[in-house]
């Protein structure tokens, strides 16, 4: 088996995810109740074998480090790790200065681990994939980068940065940075290779790309926008379909799963994939299990006639006489009489008052709604009161805040 390692880049703010990241790093953020989002590329790579793992932080890392660390822990016996690496200031008095910059003041991990394929995988996606059949496909390539390209709509190809095949389908010719009309598949005019920002590179050439990336002063030391771009233009990287991807366990309805939850908008719609009797993604699949810490709680509670539909309630919730409809809740929430709760998220250790009518919200741990308050109800209401609406209108409460 080749020597692979796994590094998880976890230092993005996540501006666009605010309130959610006001108090902690976007891959740190809670979803699915029971999840953070970094949990998700970290079941990918171990389930797929891979267990030494680097997780490069930065910003608001607190609460990631101590997700990692009481988590993550692997078999010391056997080598294996999930290592949060912070900034360390190893090539001079500068944080990170962007992903490929990351990588290269890490340089040590790879001296030390001395890989022959290194696994490269953004922290902050809902997806499962086998990272290892995209190393097979890697080195039968010959390749020396892979990226990991999801099929999209050419309709929507002006979301994303799109990458561009040779005739061969598997040679990239170039990448696209959210292109208003951009060239079709060879065997699927109608559709697109999005990036994925998932890449797997034979280890010396990817030193050699972050040394030469390193000299740049013109660089803006990105993995998709400076590192990936040099290799095309040598014409060393491959693309990596993502519909070969066979994940055990998964249905026809999920196998192709893959969101990028960077907004609120896309967050939301995210929670809203899970909750259905056949959920767009599937996180009952014991198959290829999504690991976390699960809190020592009893479990979810419904009394005085509550009713609840379509939703997912954690551990040490109670629903008490209230109405919840497509929602997930986390964990030691309570919802009380006469409350509604609609098209939700509500995250660990919210209460939600009697009377009380939450719709279409994403509320942060630890929020207190009191008695017949509305939300998400009057938009210009929730922002008089300070809380945030999305653009699709979904209304968000940051952490702990008080609602008068």
């Amino acid at each position: 088996m080749a020597r692979v390692l796994s590094i998880v880049l976890a230092g993005g703010e996540g501006k666009r995810l605010m309130p959610l990241t006001l108090d902690r790093a976007k891959p740190a953020v809670p979803f699915g109740g029971s999840y953070r989002l970094i949990d998700f590329v970290l079941s990918n790579l171990l389930n797929a074998g891979y267990t030494r793992i680097a997780v490069l932080t930065q910003y608001k890392s607190h609460s990631l480090d101590r997700h990692i660390s009481q988590s993550w822990r692997l078999s010391s016996m056997l080598g294996s790790y999930v290592a949060p690496v912070p900034a360390q200031q190893r090539r001079g008095p500068r944080w990170f200065q962007g992903s490929a910059d990351a990588i290269y003041q890490s340089m040590n991990l790879i001296n030390d681990a001395r890989p022959e394929h290194i696994v490269v995988f953004g922290a902050d996606h809902v997806y499962r994939m086998d990272a290892s059949q995209m190393v097979r496909a890697h080195i039968e390539s010959g390749a020396g980068v892979t990226v990991a390209g999801i099929r999209v709509p050419r309709k929507d190809a002006w979301q994303f940065g799109v990458i561009k095949t040779a005739a061969d389908g598997l040679t990239i010719d170039e990448f696209l940075e959210k292109p208003a009309d951009p060239p079709g598949l060879a065997d699927a005019p109608d559709e697109v290779f999005a990036s994925m920002g998932n890449y797997v590179f034979s280890a010396d050439v990817l030193v050699e790309a972050l040394e030469r990336d390193a000299a740049d002063q013109s660089s803006r030391h990105d993995m998709g926008g400076d590192i990936i771009p040099m290799l095309v233009d040598e014409g060393r990287a491959m693309v990596y379909d993502f519909k070969r991807n066979d994940v055990p366990g998964s249905t026809p309805r999920d196998r192709d799963y893959w969101r990028d939850v960077g907004t609120l908008d896309s967050y939301h719609e995210a929670h809203l994939d899970l909750v259905s009797a056949l959920p767009v993604f599937n996180l009952y699949n014991d198959d290829w299990p999504i690991f976390s810490a699960h809190h020592q709680l009893p479990g979810a509670k419904f009394v005085a006639g509550a009713s609840v539909r379509d939703s997912i309630v954690c551990a040490g919730s109670i629903v008490s006489g209230a109405s919840v409809d497509s929602t997930v809740i986390g964990t030691h929430g309570y919802v009380a009489d006469g409350a509604a709760v609609q098209r939700s998220v509500l995250l660990d250790n919210v209460t939600i008052g009697r009377g009380a009518v939450v719709r279409n919200a994403i509320i942060d741990k630890n929020v207190v709604v009191p008695d017949g308050c509305l939300i998400g109800i009057d938009h210009d209401e929730d922002r008089r009161r300070g809380f945030t609406v999305s653009e699709g209108g979904i209304t968000a409460i940051g952490k702990g805040r008080r609602i008068d």
